[in-house]
This record gives structure tokens, C-alpha cells and sequence, in this order.
């Protein structure tokens, strides 16, 4: 038997699977073989991931920002100056911010009014790009401003401000950071234990640790970086009497140490890009009365009486740190850009690392293997639709209602862990499909998993947050399955749509079943009964309406060929998804045996017809040439070849 060469391969596959309905020269990349890079329809793809006709006011300043040297890789940090660096890096953002973003205009939107950080803040499109533009290159800084310009910034610009003066953290004369969980209450951080004791005298309060489980735990508060300022959640407490969590603006360093009552002690080294986290606990530290942040939720006269439009502390509390549903949505932006990142470094190396072919002297690229590239589609198809689902969270996000609320919290919520728990995925398989390669940082590789890894812990554990919305969603959510299902095939996106939504259904009435059956008397123990099948519900939902959102874009392809790559990229999403549930679809009728048997030959097929764009679907990616042709294996070459390159460079 002869096998093809990878040119012969691409040729062969594009002939036999260029859809009726395209003419010849759509898809005739044949002369571009064994890859498709720069193929105008990488354009479209590009146009509809990063929101259209927005796309420069969101992405552009971002975009151009990490193409700079600034931003590339530093060999031979440690990790303290890896810190350093991060808080450099942060400064220069934060030029960008002050100078209104897009070079030649006066203001980053065009309407001539300045746009800095405090607008930018209150805007959550450009606060979620910044995060995917950053996340590949410094997952320090990506921390340092998801704390600053949301926790803190954010937290200010929601509450009262219009007579404070925010000059000092616009300019990041004091970076901000925020003290939420402690050593001892982290899901649980509404026990948190830190109180602020009104004091009438002054008028002002007293910020006080009274247990080393109350230590806050984890914030970026050492001296690194410059003069810090805090908001920090505390008990507010009025004549021994608990009024709730609220948020008090606390300053707690200057150029010349730590201010009195506060102490800091740093934190051992964690896995990740460094940051200064630390131990941070207050000895009776005073703070004046405009320290308290005050809102609707929350408002404290001068005679210690509080009043609020909300009816218990516990709605008060989730109102006070209500930017941490916003940081849901820019941890899981940070990681969707690092999986964007690993796949457009591991395809790329994948055709230009050349391996023996089945000839003689013959030279292949790995990608030409089936077992090579079906993996890295994969990965692309779920990056697409991780995509197009963070698109639609966050666009309902800016829109949300106070009548839609909790849903779309809990969208957010559900969102970050399935985003984050993929992006953990496709990066360690690009990392192994980049080999030894990949485990230089200088590759732009190696880095990214554990990186990832703080953004599944920050913000709620993906997998508490994930138990909580399935509480609410065995009996408090409608599935989206037709009531009833026609016949189709696998070749049919909405049949593919409905048969996940029957998944859904199929999981949310076991749960519902397991906690009706569950032993009384014993909450526990009936959630016990109940959490396996309510958490697989909540995993199909979140595939479910990533699939949705992917279906819509590429209905929205102008292109034909940017519409062919997309149905079939997101076929190949949902066919996976399909697979896992084959039994219980074929049980309830819903796949006939012939389905269920030619599903392997099918998913096959996708994954042949789209093997010979895969450049083009990491084009559509759109990082900078700047970028990636500072990254060895992202631009032809390897670690040992740029040392070769470096070390003739230095002999002439």
C-alpha cells in the first residue's frame, strides 16, 4: 500500500470534500499545500471572533500592545524580578489607558472624550479583552489587572464616588488590590471573620483581625510594585451589633514600608507566573469615615443607623463584592487567549517540524498524521466555541437586568469553570504535541497550564461554583430540548443542537429523581445522591449553549468558505459532545443503532475535511506577527536552531 505525501494528502482531501455548493476556486488551496496560511477567509473568521465591527475599539489597542518588545519573553528572572516586571508591565498598560487607547484619535471610542481607567473599568467588552491579549504573554500581569482594574477600580466605581478622588489609582501612583477571602474562609467568605468597629468618638472605624484564620489570604500586598491601597470586605460592627460585609478603602503601604496595623508576611512560591501574594492582618487600624464604600445596598449616617434597599446581610454582602462575577468573566478570558495561544504555537510547529515519511529520504510535517492533527482540532474546535460562548456571556453581562440577575450570574459562573477546565485541557495537549520543544519557556508553552491553574481557583472554585448552580438548576431551570426531537442526521447542526439539549434533559430529571428519592431528614446525604448527576446537567448546559453560540456565528458568515469551516468545526464540537451520551440518546430513541455505529466514520470525515485548513483556523486567531515570531517553534524554527542564530550572531 503507498501512502501519500502530506502534499498529495491536502490535495486529495480538499477534492473529495469541498461541499456542492461552493465553486471550485473557493476551495482551491491545493497550490498552498500542505497549509493554508494567509488565506483571506482567515479574515472573516477573525471578524466574527472578535465581535465585528467593535473589534478594534475592544481588541486593537491590546492586540497591539503585546506585539512590542516590552512584552516578550525574559530568560533568567527570578522569580522576584518576575514580580517586578509584571507591576512594570502594568504601568505601561495603564499609559495606554491614559492616553485613550488608539493611536491618532483622542479617544479610544472616537467621540473626542477621554476614556481612561475609570471608564474602562465600567465597561466589560474591553476589560474581558484585555485579559485574552495578556493572558499568553504574562499571567502575573494578567492577575495584577483583572485585581486592579476590577476588584478594586471596579469596586470603587460601583459604590459612591463622585466625590472621591480616584486620581491617585487612575495613575497607579498606588496600584489597588483587593482582601476578600481569608486563611480560613474562602467559599465560604461570607463567615468571614475581619470586622471594622464603628467608632463614634471619630466617626471613623477601627479595621481589626481578632483570628489568624481571619488573616487575609492570598492578595498582592508585599512592597513590590510601588504604594498600595486596599478595598477590603470586613464586618461592619455598630455598637456590638453585626450590620454585614461591606468594602472599606484601606491604604496600606507607602514608598517607605507598610503603614501601622497592617502586617505582611509573603506567601512561599506557588505554581504560575510569580505574584507578591501574602498574609495581610489589621491591628486596630483606624480608617476615616468616607474609608466605608456605600451604595444603595448600603448607606450609614453619622448616628451609626444603617439604611439599605436590600433585606438581609447576605444580599448586602453579594451586592458589596458584586465585581466578582466580573472577574468570572476575565479569569475565564485570560485562559480562553492562553488556549488560543498554545493551539496557534503547537499548529503552526506541527507543519514546519518535519519527521521521516514513508520513503527513502522523504521529509513529512507531523501534521499530516491523523493522529497528530485530530488532536489539535479538537482543541480548535473547542477554543471556537469557547469563543462564541464567552462573547454571548459577556454581551448579556453588559446588558443584564436586576430581573435577570441571578441567571446571568450564574451563566457567568457556569461559564468560568467549563472556559477554564478546557483551557487547562488543550493547552497540556498542545504542550505534548510540541514535545520536548514545548518545554522551554521561550517557546510561549510551557508556562500556560499552570497558569491556568490560578484562574480555576480565583474567583470560586470552578467546582463549588459549579455544585451551587446545579442546586439551583435541578428544579429552578427549564432545559431547552424540543418536545420533540425529528428525525436527522449527523450531518445536521440542529439535530446535532437537539439531541445535547435531550442529554440535558435526560441528566437534570435523574437529578431530580435522586433528590426526591434521597434519604429524609439527611440534606447531606440526599445532595450526596443528587450532585453526580446535577454537575453532569450543568456540564452539558455549558456545552449546550457554547454549541449554540458557535451555530449562530457561523450563520452569520458572509464567506462561503468561512461558513463551510465553521459548520464543520462546530460539527465537530458537538459530534464529541454527542459521542459521550451515545448510550442514553440510543436508549430514549433518540439515535438509531445505524447513527450510533457510523458516528466514528463520521467524526473521521469532519476531521479530514478540516486537517488542511488548520493555519487558517489559527490565523483567524490574529495574534501579532511581532508575537509570534519571537517564539522559536511559533516561527519555523526551535530552541537549539535560535541558539545557534544567537551564538553566530555574537561570534560576528
Amino acid at each position: 500500500m503507498t501512502v501519500m505525501t502530506s502534499e498529495a494528502l491536502w490535495t486529495e482531501v480538499l477534492d473529495q470534500t469541498a461541499p456542492s455548493d461552493l465553486a471550485p476556486s473557493d476551495l482551491a488551496l491545493s497550490d498552498q499545500a500542505p497549509c493554508a496560511t494567509g488565506h483571506p477567509v482567515a479574515g472573516e473568521l477573525t471578524h466574527l471572533l472578535f465581535e465585528g465591527a467593535h473589534r478594534e475599539r475592544t481588541h486593537g489597542t491590546w492586540r497591539r500592545m503585546i506585539s512590542g518588545p516590552e512584552f516578550s519573553y525574559r530568560p533568567g528572572l527570578s522569580p522576584t524580578e518576575r514580580a517586578a516586571l509584571s507591576y512594570d508591565r502594568l504601568r505601561l498598560l495603564n499609559k495606554r489607558l491614559d492616553n485613550s487607547g488608539i493611536e491618532g484619535n483622542n479617544s479610544i471610542d472616537g467621540t473626542g472624550i477621554n476614556d481612561g481607567p475609570e471608564h474602562f473599568a465600567s465597561d466589560p467588552h474591553r476589560l474581558a479583552a484585555l485579559h485574552e491579549w495578556i493572558g499568553p504573554v504574562d499571567g502575573g500581569l494578567t492577575t495584577l489587572a483583572s485585581i486592579h482594574y476590577n476588584l478594586f477600580l471596579g469596586s470603587l466605581v460601583d459604590h459612591d464616588h463622585k466625590d472621591r478622588d480616584l486620581s491617585a489609582f487612575t495613575s497607579l501612583q498606588r496600584t489597588g488590590t483587593f482582601l476578600c477571602t481569608e486563611l480560613e474562609h474562602g467559599n465560604d467568605v461570607a463567615a468571614l471573620e475581619t470586622v471594622a468597629i464603628f467608632d463614634r468618638t471619630s466617626g471613623g472605624f477601627y479595621l481589626h483581625t481578632p483570628t489568624p484564620g481571619a488573616q487575609k489570604f492570598m492578595p498582592n500586598t508585599s512592597l513590590t510594585g510601588g504604594p498600595k491601597t486596599a478595598v477590603v470586605a470586613a464586618r461592619l460592627i455598630v455598637d456590638n451589633q453585626d450590620q454585614g460585609v461591606f468594602l472599606f478603602l484601606t491604604p496600606l503601604s507607602d514608598h517607605t514600608g507598610h503603614l501601622p496595623g497592617v502586617k505582611v508576611r509573603p506567601l512561599p512560591e506557588r505554581t504560575g507566573t510569580p505574584v507578591d501574594h501574602s498574609l495581610t492582618s489589621f491591628d486596630h487600624k483606624w480608617l476615616p469615615r468616607e474609608a466605608l464604600l456605600e451604595a444603595d445596598h448600603g448607606r450609614l449616617d453619622h448616628e451609626g443607623t444603617l439604611t439599605s434597599n436590600l433585606g438581609n446581610k447576605r444580599k448586602r454582602f453579594l451586592r458589596s463584592i458584586n465585581r466578582v462575577t466580573m472577574g468570572k468573566l476575565c479569569m475565564s478570558a485570560g485562559t480562553l487567549g492562553m488556549s488560543r495561544a498554545a493551539l496557534t504555537i503547537a499548529v503552526r510547529y506541527a507543519h514546519s517540524r518535519l519527521i521521516a515519511g514513508p520513503k527513502a529520504g522523504e521529509r513529512m510535517p507531523i501534521a499530516a498524521h491523523r493522529s497528530h492533527h485530530s488532536r489539535l482540532l479538537d482543541g480548535l474546535a473547542t477554543a471556537y466555541a469557547m469563543t462564541f460562548l464567552h462573547r454571548t456571556v459577556v454581551d448579556r453581562f453588559a446588558a443584564h437586568t436586576e430581573e435577570d440577575r441571578e441567571e446571568v450570574e450564574r451563566l457567568a459562573a457556569i461559564t468560568k469553570g467549563w472556559i477554564t477546565w478546557q483551557a487547562r485541557a488543550i493547552t497540556t495537549e498542545c504542550r505534548e504535541r510540541c514535545g520536548a520543544q514545548g518545554l522551554f519557556p521561550a517557546n510561549g508553552i510551557s508556562d500556560l497550564s499552570a497558569n491556568i491553574e490560578g484562574g480555576i481557583t480565583a474567583e470560586g472554585d470552578n467546582l463549588v461554583i459549579w455544585v451551587k448552580a446545579a442546586s439551583e438548576m435541578v428544579f429552578g431551570h427549564q432545559s431547552a430540548k424540543p418536545d420533540t426531537l425529528p428525525p436527522g442526521d449527523l450531518d445536521d447542526l440542529p439535530f446535532l443542537q437537539g439531541l445535547l439539549a435531550q442529554v440535558e434533559s435526560i441528566w437534570q430529571a435523574r437529578a431530580r429523581t435522586a433528590l426526591r428519592q434521597g434519604p429524609s431528614g439527611d440534606p447531606v446525604g440526599r445532595w450526596n445522591v443528587t450532585s453526580a448527576a446535577a454537575l453532569e446537567m450543568v456540564s452539558v448546559h455549558a456545552r449546550l449553549q457554547a454549541a449554540n453560540a458557535f451555530a449562530a456565528a457561523a450563520e452569520r458568515a458572509v464567506d462561503p468558505q468561512a461558513r463551510f469551516l465553521l459548520r464543520s468545526l462546530c460539527r465537530l464540537f458537538l459530534l464529541r459532545q454527542v459521542r459521550e451520551h451515545t448510550g442514553d440518546l440510543l436508549a430514549e430513541g433518540h439515535l438509531t443503532p445505524d447513527q450510533v455505529r457510523a458516528l466514528p466514520a463520521t467524526l473521521d470525515a469532519v476531521v479530514a475535511d478540516l486537517a488542511p485548513h488548520m493555519l487558517t483556523l489559527v490565523d483567524a486567531f490574529d495574534f501579532p506577527a511581532e508575537m509570534l515570531s519571537a517564539i522559536p517553534i511559533a516561527s519555523g524554527g526551535s530552541i537549539t536552531r535560535t541558539m545557534e542564530e544567537e551564538l553566530v550572531s555574537v561570534t560576528c
